[in-house]
């Protein structure tokens, strides 16, 4: 019989970590002065009591090991079960926000997509901006531990090709995850220090900083103005490049070279495809700037830089409208936003190594073409690829492209039109951020998007970011029934 109480413990742990998170930005509300420290305060009572009962009631039937069904249900419990406690203070507090808009705003944050339903930002309490940031910030370091431990070990999307690569300690999920938390942390709160310490030295005020720290090294995305990071140019539009980029690369690369092994990361061909690509695209988008728009060269090139590093890792910023940029570059955005950035890293998306796999799988079909008789293997890494891995891979970009289009699709019969439809579904099952057109697009939101249609972008937000076929596995009975 199914135990689910192994699965409740850890999740009623999280729950009631979430709640004592919630301290800080009550800290802030203090000493802010607008008398809004309350929300937070029962907002961390009724979370920490919540969890705590649950993990209390459930402490007796914990265990070192989990079945690869509980694993499974713990993956996607944890992210579908912290929005609803993450969206208290959006409830209770100056936003005044339904609960539909609450859970989509809080699930946008813990799966750092980074689309926001809120508007205002420049006038709402510091507490909840910075609640805004916590939630994205926990959401990165949450989104590394799954894909280092959970999912190579569910075998999900072509994942298990980097169990060797991770910490072996297979068969023991929960020592594992807190062995790699424990490994990932300094790196994580070391990243974001130095981005918030880079933008105070652009200008940033030391709150702002803090909170575009947190959001950048997440690749959340989430701002404090209404005009996302066009409220800051220059430098910090570079600073922030460069902190997307780096927690857009594999986060065990960052704990080898910790560990004195410098040549994995150089060697790694994941970290040199997305670079190349990034400065790929740069190259383009600037002269297609410089040839259509009165812009200075560096104008054009940081622009370039910034919202393409913005969409391509999935943080979701945006520092100008790229809707007025022609239909060339809108086109172009709405593609590399199904790019994605490294595995094992704050990034979302396809991610660059299933592209590297699908391709080096096309070049050995066309050299089989030419060469019938002939014996080649797809390679990754320069190792072989398997067939599970292979398998694995096809599985997720077909899983994908059928949920994009059934989202999509689903999204349109709520009465949304069809650029919105398709690029809000790309755009939450991708957890991008922004979408194309008027409403959802880099100078909208989501906020006169029906509460149906919410619900099912919260969805497609959650699908995304567990690599949909771990929250899709859930829906088989056969998987229950084994």
């Amino acid at each position: 019989m199914f135990d689910i109480r192994p699965v409740a413990y850890v999740i009623g742990l999280l729950v009631a970590c979430l709640g004592g998170t919630m301290l800080l930005p009550l800290l802030v509300d203090l000493a802010e002065g607008r008398g809004e420290w309350p929300v937070f305060l029962e907002s961390a009572i009724i979370t920490a009591l919540a969890g705590g009962l649950v993990a209390l009631s459930c402490s007796n039937a914990v265990k070192e090991g989990l079945t690869l069904q509980q694993t499974f249900l713990l993956t996607t419990g944890v992210w579908a079960a912290l929005p609803v406690f993450g969206a208290l203070p959006f409830v209770l507090g100056a936003t005044d926000a339904s609960f539909t808009d609450a859970y989509f705003e809080a699930m946008s944050g813990l799966t750092t997509t980074g689309s926001t339903v809120l508007s205002g930002l420049d006038d709402l309490p510091k507490g909840l901006l910075l609640w805004r940031g916590l939630l994205q910030w926990l959401g990165g370091i949450g989104i590394i531990v799954v894909a280092m431990v959970f999912l190579p070990e569910l075998r999900v999307g072509g994942m298990q090709i980097f169990r060797s690569e991770s910490f072996d300690t297979m068969g023991k999920i929960l020592p594992r995850a807190t062995q790699i938390s424990s490994s990932i942390s300094t790196i994580y709160v070391t990243i974001t220090l130095a981005c918030a310490g880079a933008y105070l030295l652009c200008g940033m005020n030391p709150f702002d900083a803090t909170v575009h720290a947190m959001t950048t090294v997440s690749t959340g995305g989430f701002a404090n103005y209404d005009a996302s990071f066009g409220t800051f140019s220059g430098p910090a539009e570079y600073v922030a490049s460069v902190f997307m980029v780096l927690a857009a690369l594999p986060f065990v690369r960052y704990v080898q070279i910790m560990n004195g092994n410098t040549r994995a990361f150089f060697k790694d061909s994941q970290i040199w495809t997305f670079l190349g690509i990034i400065g790929f695209l740069v190259v383009v988008t600037s002269i297609i700037l410089l040839w259509i728009f009165p812009h200075h060269p560096e104008q054009a090139v940081r622009e370039a830089l910034f919202n393409i590093t913005s969409i391509i890792s999935g943080t979701g910023y945006a520092s100008v409208d790229y809707m007025q940029w022609g239909a060339f570059l809108i086109a172009m955005f709405f593609f590399i936003g199904l790019i994605g950035g490294c595995a094992g890293s704050t990034a979302c998306s396809v991610k660059v190594f299933r592209y590297q796999i699908l391709f080096s799988s096309i070049k050995v079909q066309l050299r089989r073409i030419r060469s019938p008789h002939g014996v080649f293997v797809p390679r990754f890494q320069g190792r072989p690829v398997t067939d599970d891995v292979m398998g694995s891979v096809m599985s997720f970009f077909v899983f994908f492209i059928v949920s994009l289009g059934v989202i999509a699709v689903a999204l349109s019969l709520t009465g949304l039109d069809f650029i919105t439809s398709v690029s809000g579904a790309a755009t939450a099952i991708a957890n991008v951020g922004p979408g194309l057109g008027p409403m959802i697009g880099p100078a909208g939101n989501f906020a006169d998007v029906g509460d149906t249609a919410k619900w099912i972008l919260s969805f497609a937000m959650l699908l995304g970011r567990l690599e949909l076929l771990s929250v899709l596995t859930l829906f088989s009975l056969r998987f229950w029934r084994a």
